[in-house]
């Protein structure tokens, strides 16, 4: 089992919180999480678990979720509480007499922030921690700090990951859902990320809906993992579909309710009236989107295109798994104007500091590489902290005091 880097998160979360609820998509790995909590036997952690995937649980959740919640007893884990939604009303009359911190661990395979009549009822009451898949430092045994030294006075000198060490095009192709990563052999992955997408989707949304018949959503998924790193255009992904926009923006909806899909924002200030507002898309696990689109390591090797898209989509997802345990904690955005410079991240504290990534699949840099990031430094003034440029070299190279070009592994060394 791997430590999860969200482990003390959610630990510090329960010492003075009354509800906390760990959210991401089906096998990232949070009943393990809960189960290793739970086995800790910690007054900060919760005794018993029950998991409404149990059809004996969720029967009597359903039928009376206030006699379920007073019969719980002492501090307790309840798994996949999307299952229930009754249960909230519930936990917030028992929280409302009882505020006591860590009484209720609950994970769910649903947005809360996205589905609004799960959370209003526990809003006050509850803190919500993402859990992503695995991310590279979790593979490693380390707990990556990029973000938080990106926004320190002083930066290292990262170097660039030994000769042996696993290539960028292993690590998206393996991605971080712990069961696929397991398995070695590519074709046996690739059959677990099929079933994946056409089992485990179908469910959940499914279920979260409240709909049948939902076959396009496998193929929308798709769809979206080959635009993903670039912007969302419904119209362009509905005619691919042959779909109502309407639908294809409700369906997208489902795919990021369910922590399968991630929009980023795009970046604004009051002065940036020319600004793109479109977001940008993710696919959640950089494995699941090279499935998708048939991307198997000889073609990454020679596919230029399509390797620079999946490296973006797993360099940006892993930036923001590290959001979750990062002190920073910065909103994630990306930056692109009308005449056509961009920044693929742009990271923003709650001061205002900016922090600009941009991705390059190239082993060396050159000026022109920073064309989005001067943009973004002269729109961001003085709260423009530093620009870094991602490449697939050894050494981290400064062009001037507050631009740098940083090797890939720099995101998940730890240092």
């Amino acid at each position: 089992m791997h430590e999860r880097n969200t482990h003390e998160s959610i630990k510090t979360a329960l010492a003075d919180t009354p509800v906390v609820l760990v959210q991401g998509a089906r096998q990232v790995g949070k009943s393990t999480l809960v189960s290793a909590l739970a086995q800790a036997n910690s007054a900060a952690t919760p005794r018993r678990v029950f998991t409404l995937d149990d059809g004996a649980v969720l029967s009597a959740a359903q039928r009376d979720p206030e006699g379920f919640v007073a019969a719980l007893g002492g501090a307790c884990a309840i798994d996949e509480v999307q299952r229930a939604p009754e249960l909230f009303r519930a936990i917030k009359a028992s929280v409302d007499r009882d505020r006591t911190p860590g009484r209720f661990l609950l994970t769910g395979s649903a947005n809360a922030m996205l589905l609004p009549n799960l959370s209003e009822s526990l809003a006050g009451r509850i803190e919500l921690i993402p859990l992503w898949p695995l991310s590279q430092g979790e593979f490693e045994g380390v707990r990556e700090r990029f973000i938080d030294r990106l926004f320190e006075r002083d930066t290292p000198d990262w170097k660039g990951p030994p000769k042996r060490a696993r290539t960028i095009i292993d690590r998206m192709l393996r991605g971080g859902f712990p069961e696929a990563a397991a398995r070695a052999d590519a074709v046996r992955r690739d059959a677990w990320f099929a079933a994946y997408a056409e089992t485990t989707l179908r469910r959940e949304v499914r279920e979260l809906s409240g709909a049948e018949g939902l076959s396009e959503l496998p193929r929308l998924l798709a769809v979206l993992a080959a635009r993903a790193g670039g912007l969302l255009n419904v119209a362009d992904v509905s005619r691919a579909l042959g779909m109502p926009q309407s639908t294809t923006r409700r369906y997208i909806a489902l795919l990021e309710a369910t922590f399968l899909a991630v929009m980023i924002p795009a970046w604004a200030t009051n002065r940036s009236s020319r600004l793109a507002k479109s977001s940008k898309v993710l696919i959640a696990d950089s494995g699941l989107a090279c499935h998708l689109i048939g991307a198997s390591a000889e073609r990454l090797a020679e596919d230029g295109p399509a390797r620079g898209a999946m490296l973006e989509n797993f360099i940006a997802m892993e930036i923001l798994k590290q959001r979750g345990w990062s002190r920073v904690k910065p909103a994630i955005h990306h930056f692109r104007t009308s005449a056509g410079a961009e920044v693929d991240l742009v990271l923003e504290d709650r001061a205002g500091r900016v922090v600009g990534i941009e991705i390059k699949s190239a082993r060396t840099v050159g000026a022109d590489a920073f064309r989005g990031l001067r943009a973004l430094r002269e729109l961001a003034g003085k709260n423009f902290v530093r620009g870094v440029v991602l490449h697939d070299g050894t050494e981290t190279v400064r062009f001037d005091p507050t631009l740098m070009a940083v090797p890939h592994s720099a995101v998940w060394s730890g240092v």
